[in-house]
């Protein structure tokens, strides 16, 4: 029996991307609100047109497919325009983080060498102070707006392949300058559809994108939402009274609350005696927020906590299936596996581990990103095998649940023996009277490196509570062999909010 290939007019008949999917929910949904900003909106046809019109325009600025635009805004109409454009003319938007200091900053922008540069008008003079190699820069704004008007209306003949690049994200860069995470077509359409089914997102949901939109957290989330006729509420950053306000009058699937804000929110939402319309899921990353702020959040919004583990460089998968229910300060944090991704635990030498024993997480599925930019080395160990490693450590139960254990990079080698910081500090976070714990390594002529921590808590607590609660529950080479209390402002955090654990190690070496 002779074998038979599909015709190259078949394979062409499947390649659907983020643009060609938005202009189809557009024609069938034309008066549906697509977006909104406090008073503004823009209903599928006015942003079809609007980034039609800018396609457009980055083509007739002499762009090419594959060409890198940088956009430096706070979270605004615009913003979702811009990366629909984006994908109607195939090039790649690199979604710069404005919260970067100069330094970072010009790393990101001299890293993909964008041809154009679109901002607002109140962040010219930050990028005026930049080391940069880019001459054409289009301000928000009335400029802006009159390269729209003067621009066709017509949705560009560009040929873009699902797995071209559509966005770069950039990584938070703990332990030094970000990285760029390509992510294609392909990608944002699976994380697309995964994000409907694991978390049950129904047709014409509402989406509350108060996260920046250079956050996966809010462009993932928003590109599927408008896929699906849904309506995105655009909030420029974590403001408590607006979120709220939209929560009152609008029903939505999936509320986004963010380490460091859950508390902060639940305090805000009683204070108001605010009453949700309908909220059906809330959260992200439950391992970082303390148990009794997702009790509380949930209790308010009526609403099961999502204990998501995810990347930039992943989307939700490989293990955002479970939810915390309603009103539970939880014991456990045990993790479920997403579908459509193959998730391994594997040692050191990439073979897999038994049950119960820590490794790292190696993913491979549709809504893998398409490797770093301009990083070759760091792509090649990262992609070995034909898997992506994470560089997270997870432990599967006997019942194929997931726990997390640590980051690979943050484990202590300690005099043969393997200690993660995350196994310390979810024994001291117990105690409720402590806010923060941070385990770190000290180099130490015995056993080459010994785990330290540092604590924010209450006046009242003491090293020795604390290292009497270790005992309790650690083996004794585990034993934190110093405790530094320290207030929660002197802790060094990145610009996404994420402990810098090189620089109190640095601190500890002029101790």
């Amino acid at each position: 029996m002779s074998s038979w290939t599909p015709s190259p007019e078949i394979f062409q008949s499947s390649r659907s991307t983020v643009g060609s999917l938005f202009s189809a929910q557009a024609a069938a949904y034309p008066d549906r609100i697509a977006v909104k900003a406090g008073e503004n909106q823009l209903t599928y046809s006015q942003l079809e047109e609007r980034s039609n019109r800018l396609a457009q325009l980055f083509l007739a600025r002499g762009l090419k497919p594959g060409d890198r635009v940088g956009l430096l805004a706070h979270n605004c109409l615009e913003y979702l325009e811009v990366e629909l454009a984006a994908a109607k003319s195939g090039v790649i938007l690199a979604a710069l983080n404005w919260r970067l200091h100069a330094r970072e900053l010009s790393h990101c922008i001299n890293l993909v060498e964008p041809k154009l540069i679109i901002l607002q008008s109140a962040l010219r003079d930050d990028l005026d102070a930049l080391d940069i190699l880019v001459s054409d820069f289009v301000e928000l704004g009335s400029e802006y707006e009159s390269t729209l008007s003067s621009s066709s209306s017509e949705r560009p003949v560009v040929g873009v392949d699902p797995e071209d690049g559509l966005v770069i994200l950039y990584t938070s860069g703990t332990t030094g300058l970000p990285k760029g995470a390509l992510i294609s077509h392909r990608a944002m359409i699976a994380r697309g559809m995964c994000f409907a089914t694991e978390q049950k997102i129904p047709q014409h949901d509402n989406f509350i994108a108060w996260a920046p939109f250079y956050h996966m957290a809010s462009t993932d989330q928003s590109l599927a939402i408008l896929l699906r006729a849904g309506t995105v509420h655009a909030v420029d950053g974590y403001d408590p009274d607006k979120i709220i306000d939209i929560v009152e009058k609008t029903e939505m699937r999936f509320l986004v609350l963010m380490p460091g804000m859950v508390g902060n929110f639940a305090d805000a939402f009683r204070a108001r005696q605010a009453k949700a319309a309908g909220v059906g899921i809330c959260g992200a990353m439950a391992d970082l927020v303390p148990k009794a702020e997702i009790a509380a959040a949930t209790a308010c919004l009526n609403a099961p906590y999502v204990n998501t583990f995810g990347a930039t460089e992943t989307g939700l998968p490989p293990a955002s299936s479970g939810v915390i229910p309603v009103g539970v300060a939880p014991s456990s944090l045990s993790k479920k596996q997403s579908s459509f991704c193959e998730l391994r635990l594997v040692d050191t030498e990439d073979n897999d581990v038994p049950d119960g024993v820590p490794g790292e997480v190696a993913m491979r599925g549709p809504t893998l990103f398409s490797g770093y930019w301009n990083a070759d080395e760091t792509n090649a160990k990262d992609f070995r095998n034909g898997w992506f490693h994470m560089g997270d450590v997870l432990r599967r139960n006997a019942d194929g649940t997931l726990d997390y254990v640590d980051r690979v990079k943050y484990m202590i080698k300690s005099g043969g023996e393997n200690i993660y910081p995350a196994e310390i500090e979810q024994v001291i976070v117990k105690d409720d009277r402590v806010s923060e714990a941070v385990v770190v390594r000290r180099l130490d002529p015995k056993w080459g490196e010994v785990p330290v921590v540092f604590i924010v808590a209450a006046s009242d607590v003491t090293e020795e509570s604390l290292l009497a609660a270790c005992r309790a529950e650690l083996s004794s080479y585990k034993m934190p062999k110093a405790v530094y209390f320290i207030e929660e402002a002197d802790l060094p955090r990145s610009t996404t909010g994420k402990i810098q654990r090189h620089v109190l190690e640095e601190r500890l070496i002029s101790k």
